[in-house]
């Protein structure tokens, strides 16, 4: 059974073919290959985006989803996690999409597992199926994105999108610059500055991230709003520039994107959340259907 638990658990073959089932999901050309399947949805950290589409698209494609209320599960009663995987492996579903506050938590558990494990988020480390959606935004945009360049600016330190970003669009070809305070700045080898306006004339997409407060030992600057005046991505810094703006959401307006640039059709959040729904739907197919000829 195959698992996706990074972004590199997939080859760049694979990943080509999962784009070419999404863009015949995103235009309508979908059956209910997936009746009869169970999809379980383990969330131990809140979830809008994620989970909603996860489970549009397994409904899509006929599969029946049972998400656990962990805040009612027996790991409430001293249950560890891989006890629940395995009690929840036992009752025969298909995958299990886990989304957890720690790192690695997604990994240990496809060790004990038949089901197909999804990476939904784990701590800082990978979120892999937002990264596919964001890759296939930009392709949608762009077409080819070798040598395209991109921005990705913000708590990059505290962000499994970048992380799970930084490795797939690299490897399509994208040149990745990094922008954020020093004390989101990671340690890299990739281009890097503290400053928008060194980037702002040299790139082809920006790509705005959420500022992780939940993940910060100690506040690290005193507002949102003076992290805003340096970071916000804002229609006057953008102009007229032929630059296309992304997020994985939530955004936090007025803080990452201005509202102005939020409606702006250059902003491709929306789309993000659309496409979204349609690589997580090849996704599935891949893990359950394809994965099990």
């Amino acid at each position: 059974m195959q698992h996706l638990i990074r972004t590199d658990d997939f080859s760049t073959e694979e990943i080509l073919a999962l784009y070419n089932d999404a863009d015949l999901y995103a235009q309508g050309g979908f059956h209910r290959i997936l009746q009869d399947r169970i999809i379980i949805t383990l969330f131990f950290e809140n979830s809008t985006r994620t989970r909603s589409s996860f489970e549009i698209a397994a409904k899509r494609l006929g599969a029946e989803v049972v998400h656990l209320d962990v805040g009612k599960s027996s790991t409430k009663k001293g249950e560890t996690l891989v006890d629940t995987a395995m009690n929840l492996d036992a009752m025969g579903p298909d995958a299990i999409i886990v989304r957890h506050a720690n790192a690695g938590v997604p990994k240990i558990l496809s060790n004990h597992t038949r089901a197909a494990i999804i990476n939904a988020g784990d701590g800082a480390h990978a979120h892999p199926t937002q990264a596919l959606l964001d890759l296939f935004t930009l392709r949608k945009h762009f077409g080819d994105v070798g040598g395209k360049r991109i921005a990705i600016v913000g708590d990059i330190k505290n962000s499994r999108v970048a992380n799970s970003n930084i490795e797939l669009l690299q490897r399509f070809g994208m040149k990745v610059t990094l922008v954020s305070p020093p004390q989101f700045m990671p340690q890299t080898d990739l281009p890097s500055t503290y400053h928008l306006q060194d980037v702002i004339d040299n790139v082809d997409a920006i790509m705005s991230l959420r500022t992780q407060t939940e993940r910060h030992s100690q506040p690290s600057y005193a507002s949102l709003q003076d992290y805003a005046s340096d970071f916000c991505i804002t229609k006057e810094l953008v102009g007229d520039r032929d630059i296309i703006i992304l997020h994985p959401g939530p955004v936090h307006r007025n803080i990452d994107i201005d509202d102005d640039l939020l409606a702006d059709e250059r902003c491709k959040v929306l789309e993000q959340v659309s496409n979204g729904v349609s690589v997580r739907m090849a996704v599935l197919k891949k893990l359950i259907l394809d994965g099990n000829r």
